[in-house]
């Protein structure tokens, strides 16, 4: 790499924390960070540099030199290096939605509760009987998902056209049965109508696969409700959001720019940070080598500064890297994706199989508090 003092002015820099520690004690002060506020300790920056889509440098800086390393940048660059290394660090608020409230101090789980007949796992499973589908939602609430998932229609791809009046058809009557249990619900949709109509029967959160680009009013709802919003990339906002010709130059740093900008823009309209999630969109109009880099480079994103949300389970790399096992049969390969998102940070994991990735990241936070613990 050339030396940062070097580094064009219009380069863009992304910083993803590396070198994790089981714990900080023993070691100099300074040496290590925390990520957010939750279990996870690290020893070292990897910053990468891209001058459009060609990557121009990747070094890896220790905690303790960061500061003096970045001071060589450009005077903009090194205010950018700051600003995401604040944005790794600062504490991500809790979720309050109604009267429950949901702590991002450890790994949490989002259950997938879809009401449709062809998504792609599990397409026709909860169809035409709200109190079965409320009752699915119910044990996945027991057995300890912190929030439901609520869906009417598929974004498989190709997938047809929904009009918006089936899918509000759909959801709301077992919208209505989950929240007069008092269990917390997302309501998983890009149309606004949708939306008014989940959040009407007691849905407190918007789950929106087009971050809010999809439908012009989506922005305007939710900024009325004054609900958190999940943000998550599609590289279409268009009716089929796997279409993606163009493709991209670095997966990574495109998402990361596409999900800084959402983000900025639901600041923009009058949605706090605190109230925003975003999800990187694994398998949405991406190849197999695209899905396994952003697996890969999934702490690159806690540098937008809000929870991440990770959405693998049963999803296409499972079945690619696993003889094509139809989705059925791609338990093993969610439950690892799940343990290695909570690795790099995830704060929330958006599952099928709640009771089996509930007790892995009960595993998880187990080794956790006992490397925390070490002296």
């Amino acid at each position: 790499m050339t030396l940062l003092s070097d580094i064009p002015a219009d380069a863009r820099l992304y910083l993803k924390p590396t070198c994790y520690v089981p714990t900080p004690i023993g070691l100099p002060d300074g040496a290590a960070a925390r990520m957010g506020n939750g279990l996870i300790w690290f020893q070292a920056y990897e910053l990468t540099v891209l001058r459009g889509a060609q990557r121009i440098g990747r070094v890896t800086i220790p905690v303790a030199a960061f500061a003096a390393t970045i001071a060589d940048l450009p005077d903009a660059l090194a205010q950018r290096a700051r600003h995401l290394a604040a944005n790794i660090s600062a504490p991500r608020p809790p979720l309050a939605l109604g009267d429950r409230t949901i702590r991002f101090d450890a790994p949490q789980v989002m259950a997938i509760l879809n009401i449709t007949p062809d998504s792609f796992s599990d397409g026709g499973k909860h169809m035409d009987d709200p109190q079965a589908a409320a009752d699915a939602g119910f044990a996945m609430a027991a057995a300890g998902a912190a929030l439901i998932d609520v869906g009417g229609e598929s974004t498989r791809p190709k997938a047809p056209r929904l009009w918006e009046g089936d899918e509000i058809a759909r959801i709301v009557p077992v919208v209505e049965r989950l929240a007069a249990s008092g269990v917390a619900i997302s309501v998983d949709t890009r149309r606004a109508a949708v939306m008014e109509a989940a959040l009407a029967a007691g849905a407190h959160v918007i789950n929106d696969v087009s971050a809010l680009r999809h439908d012009p009013r989506a922005m305007d709802v939710a900024v009325a409700a004054g609900c958190p919003v999940i943000l998550m990339h599609a590289p279409s906002a268009g009716d089929d959001p796997h279409d993606n010709p163009a493709g991209y130059g670095d997966v990574v740093a495109d998402v990361h720019d596409h999900l800084e900008a959402r983000i900025a823009a639901c600041i923009d309209a009058g949605i706090p940070r605190e109230k925003i999630m975003v999800d990187p969109g694994l398998g949405f109009g991406k190849s197999l080598a695209d899905n396994l880099a952003l697996v890969n480079g999934l702490a690159t994103f806690q540098a937008l500064g809000v929870p991440l949300l990770f959405a693998g389970s049963r999803k296409r790399l499972i079945g690619a890297l696993s003889n094509e096992a139809p989705a059925a049969e791609r338990l093993g390969g969610s439950v690892a994706l799940a343990f290695r998102a909570a690795q790099l940070g995830a704060q929330m994991v958006r599952v099928h199989d709640v009771r089996e990735s509930v007790q892995a990241l009960h595993l998880w936070r187990g080794l956790a508090d006992a490397g925390l613990s070490t002296i």
